[in-house]
């Protein structure tokens, strides 16, 4: 026996899935985000182009305005020991040559040629630089002082007059620079120890080996007691 079923006894079908508020489902199919991104690294590629010229132009107009010098020899003046000087030189050329080459101020010395050594020691406003690393343009507009400038014509300086006392050089070629080395340390320091004078000129080589001597003469000129050696005559001498 066959029931018949009616549209009410059928099985419930389940609902169409679609949006809460029964509108069309929209979806964001591959090609349109690809569109999209395209689009957008498109804007930002542009606006850095624009960012780009921006600054070149700008860093152009910079050039520009300033003057620029060499690599052929042109007119510098220098301040050395307080007195003008024109020269005429190479601006990458060291500072040791034109004091040397160019001034004949041959109390600086050149020895190693790479700042390791302290030969070649000046002072550049008040602080002790390596003129064999130093180009002559970075000293215009500074204050160079050399060890000529050192003392009052005949009269030396008292720590020139120290390193004499103690006998603290031998061949000599060092001492230039050991003084401009100690010389500024008094200026900063004053009554600098021991140890810091030899941290101090630990830059200065002395291939005849002085140091003992040249760190008694600084002690001497900056107004201490100094210990006994062997080349004072207040020291004891062996015999």
């Amino acid at each position: 026996m066959q029931c018949d079923q009616s549209p009410d006894s059928q099985p419930d079908q389940p609902a169409a899935a679609g949006p809460p508020d029964g509108s069309e489902s929209r979806g964001v199919s591959r090609r349109s985000f690809i569109k999209t991104m395209g689009v957008s690294a498109a804007a930002g590629a542009v606006e850095t182009a624009l960012v780009t010229s921006a600054a070149e132009a700008s860093a152009m107009q910079r050039r520009d305005d300033v003057e620029t010098l060499g690599p052929q020899a042109v007119a510098l003046t220098l301040s050395i020991n307080g007195t003008p000087h024109r020269v005429s030189v190479e601006p990458l050329t060291p500072l040791v040559e034109v004091l040397r080459w160019n001034l004949g101020m041959t109390g600086t010395k050149t020895a190693c040629g790479r700042g390791a050594c302290g030969a070649c020691t000046v002072h550049l406003d008040g602080q002790p630089i390596a003129s064999c690393m130093t180009p002559v343009i970075d000293a215009v507009g500074c204050e160079i002082s050399t060890i000529e400038g050192l003392g009052n014509g005949d009269q030396l300086d008292p720590l020139q007059v120290a390193f004499i006392k103690h006998d603290a050089m031998q061949c000599g070629f060092c001492t230039p620079g050991l003084i401009m080395s100690s010389k500024a340390l008094l200026a900063d320091t004053g009554k600098p120890n021991m140890e810091t004078i030899r941290k101090a000129l630990c830059g200065n080589l002395c291939r005849c080996g002085t140091y003992p001597n040249v760190f008694n003469a600084v002690l001497e000129a900056s107004g201490q007691p100094v210990p006994n050696d062997l080349n004072t005559d207040n020291g004891k001498r062996g015999g």
